[in-house]
């Protein structure tokens, strides 16, 4: 049986990116090693790819700007007068191809998509080098691996930067500018969205090849067979594939070896916390099916710092943001998950503002009392809860919709999350704001609210988006703003950079106009 017990520690091999002038397409393995000699052995490629995954802790991805960015930009939050401004662009949907925030997350996501031709383009030669069998095994699941990191990043790139995909049109839509090979040169314009999303799913076909659910594990740091079947299910649901996504989401919440289950805030895991709690304060749980790894001494992004932004003495709250009323009030008192996401503090600023303010990410404990890190907390992308919102979802929007089977699944989730009955009745007239509502209690401030806002467009309240209305000590500017579901800035602007760059043909986005 192959092992995949490899060392935590993960290797900074990758050179932080430089976004100047020099396009996000043309970046290098940051390694000290020579091209030509580099990813020669088993040993280089078990580091190479420990560094890929070392890029992936960047505080501009899942850490930091790809998942708060996004949650920001949408309806559920609101600056508080006197914050630092940080996102404040982005809050005020100022948002600029020149903005750094999205110049970051467009040129992270490139250089670790480089590293991963590069891995690619060696690795064949590596494992036919092999005389053991156990190192071929392993290596063809780190080939698979890399599959499956090079597709999570292309459909982070499409959803951010390309518009919702629509079976009908995807042809004529731009894409996003296609890399797979590291050494031979490739055309620096975008392709069609309908062959962006093929290289997705060609790359989740490969991984899933390679990756064995027999080596499955629950609050994985790497990526697995589970974590290849999430993304499926994600990038069917919005390819509007919905059988592909009930087959994929029913392979995780019916996983052959019982592997994952939803963390029940109604169980106690130790006397003062469920195991909802725990998943929350420890990053672990078996209904993470893939995070971002994080030791105390390596680390990406602290998702908690513009919630809290805590003094030194841990007193006194300043956040920057603070969740929207209409948020806290779709939880019921029965609901569990508000006090695990929640807590009303009285805020240091002159206007003193007691209001709820997000803790779900206030940090790992073992951090914390390890090493004095708050506000650092493990990036969950792929967690079970996910899988049963979108097969509910997809149920509904079947040609011949399941409403009796959607139900079930949301009442399911519900289940381990509220003490008192959580059944869920759905029809053709309710199922969309219902599945909508559960999305935002589930997965606040995950990474998810703006881009379903924009795949639903018109189907979700004829298009009519969001309009904030002020709340008690809201920034003025953008409390009251009013975006419909046809806004350009929907689609991020493509980063000015790229488009100046020597020999680019990128194509801007109408957001860039």
């Amino acid at each position: 049986m192959m092992s995949i017990v490899r060392n935590t520690k993960l290797y900074a091999m990758l050179v932080a990116a430089a976004f100047s002038l020099t396009s996000c397409l043309d970046k290098v393995p940051g390694s000290a090693i020579p091209e030509e000699d580099a990813l020669t052995s088993y040993q280089e490629a078990e580091q190479f790819l420990t560094g890929i995954y070392a890029g992936m802790m960047s505080g501009s991805l899942w850490s930091g700007y790809l998942t708060l960015v996004p949650e920001i930009q949408a309806d559920l939050a609101y600056a508080v007068d006197g914050y630092t401004n940080v996102y404040g662009n982005i809050w005020q949907w100022d948002i600029r191809p020149t903005n750094a925030e999205i110049e970051a997350v467009y040129g992270s996501l490139y250089a670790v998509i480089a590293n991963c031709n590069f891995f690619l383009e060696r690795i064949d030669a590596v494992i036919a080098a092999q005389t053991i069998d156990e190192n071929i095994q392993t290596l063809d699941y780190y080939k698979g691996e890399v599959y499956a990191i090079r597709a999570l990043c292309y459909s982070e790139l499409i959803k951010c930067f390309c518009k919702a995909y629509d079976p009908t049109t995807a042809q004529q839509e731009l894409g996003v500018v296609i890399r797979t090979k590291y050494s031979e040169p490739e055309p620096s314009s975008r392709s069609s969205l309908e062959a962006s999303y093929a290289l997705v799913l060609d790359d989740l076909k490969h991984a899933e090849e390679l990756l064995d659910a027999e080596y499955d594990y629950y609050g994985a740091f790497y990526m697995t067979h589970a974590s290849v079947c999430a993304l499926r299910a994600r990038v069917a649901l919005h390819m509007q594939d919905w059988e592909t996504a009930i087959t994929y989401a029913t392979k995780l919440i019916d996983h052959p070896h019982d592997m994952f289950a939803l963390a029940d805030a109604n169980s106690a895991y130790t006397s003062s916390m469920s195991y909802f709690d725990y998943m929350w304060n420890y990053d672990q749980a078996y209904e993470i099916i893939w995070q971002v790894g994080f030791t105390p001494t390596s680390y990406g992004g602290a998702l908690g710092s513009i919630f809290l932004n805590v003094t030194t003495d841990y007193t006194y709250y300043y956040p920057d943001y603070v969740p929207a009323e209409w948020v806290l009030g779709l939880y019921s008192s029965s609901d569990l998950r508000y006090d695990t996401y929640f807590r009303s503090v009285t805020t240091g600023y002159d206007h003193a503002l007691t209001w709820p303010v997000l803790i779900k990410y206030f940090g790992n404990q073992d951090f914390i009392s390890q090493a004095n890190i708050y506000q650092v907390s493990m990036p969950k992308p792929f967690r079970l809860a996910e899988q049963y919102l979108i097969r509910a979802e997809a149920y509904c929007r079947l040609a011949t919709p399941n409403y009796v089977a959607a139900a079930k699944d949301l009442t399911t989730l519900r289940s381990a999350r509220m003490t008192s009955s959580a059944s869920v009745s759905l029809t053709a007239d309710n199922y969309l704001e219902t599945i909508a509502d559960e999305r935002v209690r589930e997965l606040y401030m995950e990474g998810f609210r703006l881009w379903d806002l924009k795949r639903w467009g018109k189907l979700y309240r004829n298009g009519e988006g969001f309009t904030r209305k002020p709340q008690t000590s809201s920034l003025k500017e953008g409390s009251s703003l009013k975006v419909t579901s046809d806004h350009p800035l929907f689609v991020w602007p493509i980063p000015q950079h790229e488009l100046e760059s020597p020999g680019s043909e990128v194509q801007p986005n109408e957001s860039n106009k």
